[in-house]
């Protein structure tokens, strides 16, 4: 299985995450060309601000594999991790992070910041821009949905 392959599987559950409402973005673990974990954002659905999607794909990942440290293992998510998902991923000890679409308001690993810059015990390989119109698009049409809906809410209550 090659990169864009494991990047679809990012977006099939970042599609999840769209049907609940949610954020749509999708986190994928992989070990030697094998799926160990997934996740997408539950943050609403779970009332919990830890439930981002590469953090519930990490936390699923350590208890597949029994262990924290999961550096033969690569992570794939549809948007670039903001701080928190960053360190949980240098923590971790990813290999290589793909992401699909940049982050320009909270991206962590160069857009924002890049927490590769600072002194830290590990930096995962990053690669960027991996499937990145479909992941900009999947983020740009469900934000595009949720303006239109709150515009017809306004609109109704000025009656």
């Amino acid at each position: 299985m090659n990169a864009k392959y494991w990047m679809q599987q990012a977006i099939l559950r970042a599609k999840k995450a769209e049907k609940l409402g949610e954020v749509p973005v999708g986190a994928v673990v992989v070990q030697d060309g094998k799926l160990i974990a997934g996740g997408y954002n539950r943050r609403e659905t779970n009332r919990d601000a830890l439930c981002h999607a590469e953090l519930i794909a990490l936390h699923r990942a350590c208890k597949r594999l029994g262990g924290w440290r999961l550096q033969n293992c690569d992570l794939y998510v549809t948007l670039e991790p903001c701080p928190m998902c960053a360190g949980a991923i240098v923590n971790a000890r990813i290999r290589r992070v793909y992401i699909g679409a940049w982050d320009p308001k909270a991206g962590a690993f160069g857009s924002v910041c890049d927490l590769n810059q600072l002194p830290l015990n590990h930096h995962p390989e990053v690669n960027g821009g991996l499937l990145e119109e479909e992941c900009r698009t999947l983020l740009q049409d469900f934000f595009r949905s949720l303006r239109e809906q709150k515009r017809k809410k306004q609109s109704l209550s000025e009656w």
